[in-house]
């Protein structure tokens, strides 16, 4: 009894919501709980129907405590969720009011309560009679007009009042099929029709008629149930300025069942204009539909939103010429959480709720997320019991119901922007904030800089979710910076006021540092510098930190332009307070960017005369007064005496180079430091700097002073850089007679200034004539230069008397030819007095002009320079296309004229330059040069004729014996027998070897090394010293590992015999001189042990001990003599026998280990996620029509084996079913189910599976079927990486010997196919996982 009260109670709070208004105005006076105090919010839980709904059961675990939205996001706090205390205090205590009918609420006792929108209760429909009788009211629906409401009942009946005097009209119960709830009831835009959808899955057209005074509902089915259940339906309505829109004749429809999405059309007839399948998706998922009109392409259209899961799709739906109708498919939105209601708030912003009970307000375009909001203390209700169809005896499937979990479809309803939410206790509603409230909302946070970036966010038009702004865009843009004004009185009061009182001066310049810069940003943004400068500067000056900070935070603005000028008084603060504080370089640059007019221009004069502003001097002359002289004059008087007094010039260089690019900034037309002269007054400046630079004397000069000093001095600090501003000056020149006389007097002063005067360096006299030789190379030149004058230059350059500068004066002369000058002097003449003056880069310009390419040779050859420049010269002459026949010959002919000292120059590129160009006339070089050779091997060496190739080895034999043995190895195309001979000429024994194995004569080269090393322990038996004989040994080990490399390389391809004539003899060798000399006995026995370790691998032991014990060394005396050599092969026996019970235990260790695994992976039950088949979704229990298997896989999925069937997910191979997981492999995208079926059909499975019959028991052997042996591959690949026994193999294959010191010389590289150069391999030092029981 108990229980039931507890069901009961909860039960009379299950409601349901709808809500209609005539017009968009806001209709509630709301109170937003986000802006109060959360201690006075309560913060208790209470019983809700969330997703553990009133049908659920235990609902401990969704107590929580609100939170805070994050009102600090980009976008502010968007939407403001408000509680409905009229409403929500009188679903909670019953109170009944008279008023106007505007809300809807049904309760589960069969009422209907209407509210007006002061929250006034006006209407109580229904009684609880009938409410006992057709149950709780599961379904409610408003008309456009608000003149009618149509009520669903949980046991399936319908009722139709009349919202204007209450009154019933109609109690339809033969609509739909009995004993099925009212899941949904919608009227569409025409008030005598509407749609219904039961919990049967099915969906009804009803048609409301009036006939001869008698009320009439006729009921047409439009879906069938077992067709697919329908849970959500949404016809599509049209607001009023819409309802002319030409697809709304159509009367669309929106369904969605468990499987599909359908649109249909009602008029007029019944159509289909769409279906739209899932795909896979969570079972328990809520279907969800949403019309919205939106505008795209400068139409306006209806999308629906449809979505079940985590992805909401957009169709736009449009309607032709030809009166048909095409959905076209948007960009869909991916999240991160299910969804349980999707809302359009507006054709831009919708909200969604996630199955956690979140809201989320999302862009539809921008598809950003503009705020979240956590609305547990709501307690949703949610729709199970209708789902469930409790109230007629659950009489629904199992799918519907699953569903149902999650449903509240009738918890929910939007209208005019607002957004309703019923709760067990309370009704909410949530609506977008205007733009005006959401800026005021972050200035009751005290977020005064968010509240300004918001708002300027709205004034720039980039805001999301914008409400409240009409009007053109400068109208709105004027609303909006009147606000941000007023933000910014109040942020400077508020600057002011937090400004700490005590403490450091750092830490009140870090705050005013934080803060003003914000007000001087927004207000250049809005352009009020008038405020900015009058009542904001008014009111931080009254702080004198605050004034500092706001004055030195104009200065980023001031540079980048975006503040061009200011009150005068702001201007001349500005400029003591730099002034003060010593920043005279920044003052400066402040002032070159400020407009003049808002300068004092007497100070800013005297002020940088007297701190040396000089860029901000001009700045003011040349903007100011339009004077671009005076300036000039005043700066060549700063810098006049220290030159003239011979002073150092490091104080004047800045002088010096400042002039400089100011008259290059005037002649080319820019204003100094930045920007450009205005248009006008271009050719006046020209003509002042003109004349200024020729004044034949300065103001107020000495006696002394040489004439033209503007010009020397410019000359003198950069001539080339001079000579350039003027060569673009003279291009802007129009040809008219002042133009010419001032090109002509400029040149002659030059000429005047620089060749009379013996102050310049030929550098500097160089550029001057290269400046001339280009503006006399012009075709339009009107200059005159006296020709002797090029002459002289010559002379001076090529002077042989003088050899300072060489390299300076060539330089220069080659400037000027290239520059044209080349046709002011004669060729004929110019050619001597270069080569005389040993100008080869000269002599080359010319010889090139004159295709003379063989002479260039010879300049190359006498530059000491760039003498190795002419192996790439002659390689490109003969290389590149371009060049004659005969051109090409006469530098061939000069090459090899000068071919010995090309060789004496560089070998290397020497041999380069023969075996590429000369390839046929080697033999011919090496016979002139004798055994003047090249020691280097070049590629090409590799492919010339036989008897070059032995000439080569024969002079390296000479000349470089140490790399004859590694250039063979390189070389091919030799004669063995004559290499053979040359090398044993020159008792070269290493490289005879190599070649008579080369050859084939195995036992030839065996005893060539043998030869050499008895020769080598031949003199180790004699008398030595011992630092001697220490280097004797050494060298004796060396021969030994090679004569033993040798015969290892070779032993795998000789009989017994052969190996015993290799291996017997080098024994006896290393054993005969141990019979002569007891002092060696000692270091030859541990090399004789060397050679029995590596001969133990290709000679058979007894072998060995035979050949060992008849030897006189160890045959005779005692056995002890012989222990050593007995006691290391015993060593080795011991150590082999190691190894292989080493290796035996580690194998049988990883077959017990792996056998363990496999019987506890075999045996090991599984355990299904899910007790439902994931094809079918139906639970394997249910499907009772023939025995069949169930099929669990590792993975945790279950299916029916008939349904894996007829996913082709099974096959059978060999008499044996081999089955594969089909969500598993279909969740791999693209071909990779296609790929894992083929590997099943090979035998391949996926994962494990264990099958159970239905129909009865059996019993069989436990057997490795193919699936469990690829399992059971997998987890030893995961465990174990590289089995034990492939390491061990690859170790002794590829490094066996190397514990004995031995080269190893193995018939090809087997690191590259070895377990060692896998990327994968690890080493797993740790021991083996335990396996769970």
């Amino acid at each position: 009894m108990s229980c039931l009260q507890s069901v009961l109670s909860v039960m009379f709070t299950e409601l349901l919501l709808f809500f209609q208004t005539d017009d968009e105005e806001e209709s509630f006076v709301l109170e937003d709980p986000s802006l109060l105090n959360i201690d006075n919010i309560d913060t208790h839980s209470y019983d809700t129907s969330s997703l553990a709904s009133s049908d659920s059961g235990d609902r401990t675990h969704l107590k929580r405590k609100k939170k805070l939205p994050d009102f600090f996001s980009l976008h502010g706090s968007v939407v403001r969720l408000s509680l409905l205390k009229g409403i929500s205090a009188q679903i909670v205590s019953a109170a009944v009011s008279a008023a106007s009918s505007l809300i809807a609420v049904g309760t589960s006792h069969g009422l209907a309560l209407i509210f007006d929108p002061n929250q006034a209760l006006r209407l109580c429909l229904g009684s609880t009679a009938v409410g006992a009788q057709y149950g709780a009211i599961s379904a409610l629906s408003i008309n456009n007009d608000c003149s009618r409401l149509l009520c669903g009942f949980a046991k399936g009946q319908i009722t139709m009042w009349d919202l204007a005097n209450g009154k019933l009209l109609r109690s339809i119960t033969d609509a739909h099929p009995p004993g099925t709830a009212i899941l949904h009831i919608k009227f569409t835009d025409d008030p005598t029709l509407a749609i219904c959808n039961d919990s049967g899955g099915s969906v009804f057209e009803l048609s409301f008629k009036r006939v001869m005074g008698v009320r009439t509902c006729e009921s047409r089915c439009l879906f069938s149930g077992s067709k697919g259940e329908v849970c959500c339906i949404e016809p599509l309505h049209a607001k009023t300025e819409l309802r002319d829109h030409p697809i709304t004749q159509y009367s669309l429809l929106a369904m969605a069942s468990l499987t599909k999405i359908l649109v249909i059309g009602l008029k007029p007839s019944l159509k289909v204009w769409m279906t739209f399948p899932y795909g896979r998706m969570d079972p328990s998922s809520v279907p969800l539909l949403a019309w919205h009109f939106v505008a795209i392409q400068n139409s306006v259209n209806p999308m629906l939103a449809f979505c079940r899961g985590d992805v909401v799709h957009f169709l736009l739906v449009k309607r032709d010429d030809s009166g048909a109708i095409h959905v076209t498919k948007q960009k869909q939105l991916h999240l991160r959480y299910d969804l349980i209601n999707f809302t359009w708030i507006n054709s831009r912003t919708v909200v969604l709720l996630d199955s956690v009970e979140k809201l989320h307000v999302i862009d539809r375009q921008t598809q950003e997320e503009l705020e979240t909001i956590e609305i547990s203390e709501v307690q949703l209700v949610y729709n199970s019991s209708h789902f469930k169809s409790l109230a007629t005896g659950g009489n629904v499937s199992q799918a519907l119901a699953l569903v149902g979990e999650k449903a509240c479809y009738q918890s929910i309803s939007s209208c005019g922007g607002q957004i309703f939410y019923l709760g067990t206790k309370s009704v909410h509603v949530m609506m977008i904030r205007s733009w005006r409230e959401r800026v005021d909302h972050l200035l009751k946070q005290d977020c005064l800089t968010e509240a300004l970036a918001l708002a300027w966010s709205f004034h720039e038009g980039k805001a999301k979710a914008v409400v409240g702004l009409s009007g053109d865009v400068s109208k709105r843009k004027a609303v909006i910076a009147d606000r941000m004004v007023e933000i910014l009185f109040h942020y400077a009061d508020r600057t002011l006021k937090k400004c700490p009182d005590q403490g450091k001066i750092q830490v009140m310049e870090q705050h005013f540092q934080d803060m003003v810069p914000v007000i001087v940003d927004y207000c250049l943004l809005l352009q009020r510098t008038d405020l900015l400068f009058s009542q904001i500067y008014d009111k931080l000056s009254e702080n004198s930190v605050a004034k500092g900070v706001f004055l030195e935070c104009l200065e980023p603005y001031i540079l980048s332009d975006k503040l061009m000028g200011m009150t005068a008084q702001v201007m001349k603060d500005l400029l003591l307070h730099y002034q003060d504080k010593n920043l005279m370089e920044d003052m400066e640059a402040c002032i070159v960017h400020m407009d003049i007019t808002s300068l004092d221009i007497q100070q800013v004069v005297h002020l940088c005369w007297e701190n040396h502003l000089y860029d901000a001097m001009i700045y003011v002359y040349n903007s100011g007064m339009n004077d671009f002289i005076s300036p000039m004059e005043k700066l060549f008087k700063v810098i006049a005496p220290p030159l003239n007094a011979g002073k150092s010039l490091t104080g004047t260089e800045y002088f010096n180079w400042f002039l400089s690019f100011y008259h290059s900034c005037c002649l080319a037309g820019r204003a100094y430091p930045l920007g450009d002269i205005p248009e006008d007054l271009v050719p006046l400046v020209k003509n002042q700097v003109f004349e200024f630079l020729i004044r034949l004397h300065s103001a107020e000069a000495s006696a002394d002073e040489e004439v033209y000093p503007y010009v020397r001095t410019l000359l003198h600090f950069d001539t080339r850089e001079f000579l350039n501003v003027l060569a673009l000056t003279f291009e802007d020149f129009k040809n008219d007679k002042q133009a010419v006389e001032y090109q002509q007097r400029i040149v002659d002063i030059l000429l005047k200034v620089m060749v009379e005067n013996s102050d310049f360096t030929p550098s500097q006299v160089g550029c001057l004539f290269t400046f001339l030789a280009r503006q006399l190379a012009k075709p339009n030149n009107t200059l005159f230069v006296n020709r002797t004058l090029f002459d002289q230059v010559l002379e001076f350059l090529c002077s042989p008397d003088d050899d300072s500068r060489h390299s300076e004066r060539q330089q220069v002369l080659l400037e000027l030819l290239q520059a044209g000058g080349v046709v002011q002097f004669e060729e004929n003449r110019l050619i001597p007095m270069a080569e005389k003056a040993e100008f080869y880069q000269i002599c080359e310009f010319m010889y090139e002009r004159e295709h003379l390419y063989d002479k260039i040779i010879d300049c190359y050859l006498r530059d000491p320079v760039r003498k190795e420049e002419v192996f790439n010269y002659i390689h490109n002459i003969l290389s590149i296309p371009g060049y004659s026949a005969k051109e090409k010959q006469s530098v061939w002919q000069k090459a090899m004229k000068h071919i010995e000292e090309l060789l004496l120059l560089s070998p290397n590129k020497a041999a380069d330059l023969i075996a590429t160009h000369f390839n046929d006339q080697i033999e011919g070089i090496i016979k002139n040069l004798q055994v003047k050779t090249c020691k280097r091997i070049n590629q090409d060496m590799l492919q010339i004729s036989p008897c070059v190739t032995e000439k080569f080895i024969e002079l390296l034999c000479h000349y470089s014996p140490d790399q004859v043995l590694e250039t063979l190895q390189v070389l091919e195309f030799y004669r063995l027998e004559e290499t053979i001979q040359i090398t044993q000429k020159h008792l070269l024994h290493e490289a005879s070897s190599y070649l008579l194995e080369k050859k084939g004569d195995i036992h030839g080269a065996f005893l060539v090394m043998l030869e050499q090393l008895r020769s080598k322990l031949l003199m180790l038996t004699r008398e030595i010293e011992e630092s001697t004989e220490l280097d004797l040994l050494k060298d004796i080990e060396d021969t030994l590992v090679k004569t033993i490399a040798l015969c290892q390389r070779n032993s795998h391809s000789l009989n017994q015999q052969q190996r015993e004539a290799l291996w017997f003899p080098l024994l006896e060798a290393l054993m005969s001189p141990q019979k002569l000399s007891s002092s060696t006995v000692l270091s030859l026995k541990s090399l004789t042990m060397q050679v029995l370790n590596n001969m133990a691998a290709f000679i058979a032991l007894p072998s060995i001990l035979q050949r060992i014990l008849q030897d006189p060394v160890y045959g005779r005396g005692k056995l002890g003599e012989i222990q050593g050599l007995v006691l290391g092969m015993l060593d080795t026996f011991n150590y082999e026998q190691t190894l292989l019970e080493t290796t035996t235990n580690l194998l049988n260790h990883d077959l017990h280990w792996s056998l363990c695994n496999l019987r506890a992976s075999i045996t090991r039950g599984l355990n299904p996620k899910q007790d439902y088949c994931c094809i079918c979704l139906q639970q394997y229990k249910r499907r009772q029509e023939m025995a069949g298997e169930i099929i669990v896989f590792s993975c945790g999925h279950l299916y029916h084996s008939l349904c894996l069937l007829s996913k082709e997910c099974g096959i059978e191979t060999k008499g044996q079913m081999r089955w594969t997981c089909y969500k598993c492999n279909s969740s791999n995208k693209g071909g990779k189910l296609s790929e894992n079926f083929s590997e099943l059909k090979k035998g391949n499975g996926a994962s494990l599976a264990q099958v159970r019959f239905m129909g009865g028991s059996s019993s069989s052997e436990s057997l490795l079927d193919s699936q469990q042996i690829q399992a059971f591959d997998q987890l030893c690949r995961l465990y174990r990486g590289t089995s034990r026994l492939a390491l061990l193999t690859e170790l002794s294959r590829t490094h066996g010997g190397e514990k004995h010191g031995l080269l190893n010389v193995s018939q090809g590289d087997p690191a590259l196919n070895s377990v060692f150069q896998n990327e994968n391999f690890q080493l797993h030092l740790a021991p083996p996982p335990l396996t769970e029981e």
